[in-house]
């Protein structure tokens, strides 16, 4: 990840939080954000954890180490404050929403789209045994609602919409509402209305300063080429497999 990426990062989440893509609107979240209305903390966390992935895989390493570090330490303090665990290493696409930053719990080794929306209360965790062990790949413009849980390795389709208190065991179709327990497509109306301000490209970034997308059917198929599996019953993370930075993630 170049600079430029990361300064792409860094104002898409803010765009997708705020409508705002300045320097100033950034530096007030980041320096100045206390859980009022007027500030989101999800801008703040969404900051280190976008500065500390790039950090790490920085080079030389004699310079940005020391670095990493410090903002090791005040991105670790902000998980505790938040409630939120989000490891920095976790493979994120750019526009990421927190609506409210609480009790939220994701496994590194998930992979999440461009433009989600995650709720308070949410879990995208791994499963250790049967036909969905591993972890679950989300897709792009991705609604997932309060209290829902994503376990073990499905994939989430694109512009889908996970219902409040959801837990999603299979795979979800593009498109597709989910609601119950376990998850059942009652629509496929999506994820519109609830995903929005995700014009940034637009707005922010001049050509050639976009990071690249996360192409979840590329990860999706070259995980079932190397496991040999098929239908969706696939692992989302492989051993050895890596995220477009280069950071390796644990294996299944």
């Amino acid at each position: 990840m170049s600079f430029t990426e990361l300064r792409a990062l860094w104002k898409a989440d803010l765009y997708r939080h705020t409508g705002q893509i300045s320097w100033r609107q950034l530096l007030k979240h980041v320096l100045f954000s206390d859980g009022g209305e007027s500030f989101s903390d999800g801008v703040k966390y969404m900051f280190y954890l976008r500065f500390c992935r790039y950090l790490k895989g920085s080079r030389p390493r004699v310079l940005y180490w020391p670095l990493y570090r410090i903002s090791m330490w005040i991105f670790t303090s902000y998980k505790y404050k938040f409630g939120c665990l989000i490891p920095h290493t976790t493979s994120i696409g750019r526009g990421l929403y927190i609506g409210h930053i609480r009790d939220i719990v994701i496994n590194e080794c998930a992979v999440i789209g461009e433009n989600c929306n995650i709720s308070q209360g949410v879990t995208i965790g791994q499963t250790n045994r049967g036909p969905r062990k591993g972890t679950p790949v989300i897709g792009h413009h991705v609604y997932i609602g309060p209290g829902a849980k994503i376990v073990g390795a499905v994939r989430v389709g694109d512009h889908a919409a996970i219902g409040a208190n959801c837990v999603v065991i299979d795979d979800v179709p593009d498109y597709a509402v989910v609601v119950g327990v376990p998850a059942r497509v009652i629509s496929y109306e999506g994820s519109s209305g609830y995903v929005n301000q995700t014009d940034y490209d637009v707005a922010q970034n001049p050509v050639g300063t976009v990071p690249p997308a996360i192409d979840i059917q590329s990860k999706k198929a070259d995980m079932e080429s190397s496991t040999g599996t098929s239908g969706g019953r696939t692992a989302a993370v492989i051993r050895g497999a890596q995220d477009p930075d280069g950071i390796p993630h644990c294996a299944q």
